[in-house]
Parts: structure tokens; C-alpha cells; sequence
């Protein structure tokens, strides 16, 4: 999915080298989880029970500026 390319990899670019090493460690377990969880966390709206991971996954959402461009959560084109 474009979307989450767009945002892992601006949050990399962006964000990482300065991140410490719990967020360095957070951002590596979002990239373990199945697509469909990372999607639904990243671009669906949903939020993650482990509070540093959600930390993460806000910042990923805002710190990237890409979210803004985004169709909003129930408009993505497809049919359901």
C-alpha cells in the first residue's frame, strides 16, 4: 500500500535518527505487525492498546505531513 510506504518511510527519513532507542525499538515491532494491523493503525484510524506504541503510530500519522493528503478513513476508493 503506497500510503504506508509514504509514511514509514517519512517518518524514517525524518524522525528516526533523532528517535531514542525505545521509539527506534517501537518502530521496529510496527514493522513486524501483518499489513492489514499496520494499515489499520497507520491509515484506518484505529488506535494501539500499548500506549508507546500508539505514541508512535500518532507521530508517524503527524510528523510526516502526509496524513493531509490522505482521503479520511471510509473514503478509500474501494468498494467494501
Amino acid at each position: 500500500m503506497k500510503e504506508l510506504d509514504l509514511l514509514l518511510t517519512g517518518w524514517l527519513e525524518r524522525q528516526f535518527e533523532g528517535a531514542s532507542e525505545a521509539q527506534r525499538a517501537q518502530f521496529e515491532a510496527l514493522l513486524a505487525l501483518p499489513d492489514p494491523q499496520l494499515a489499520g493503525y497507520l491509515v484506518g484510524g484505529e488506535r494501539p492498546a500499548a500506549a508507546e506504541l500508539a505514541a508512535l503510530v500518532e507521530s508517524i500519522r503527524t510528523g510526516t505531513g502526509i496524513m493531509s493528503s490522505l482521503p479520511s478513513s471510509g473514503a478509500t476508493g474501494r468498494e467494501p
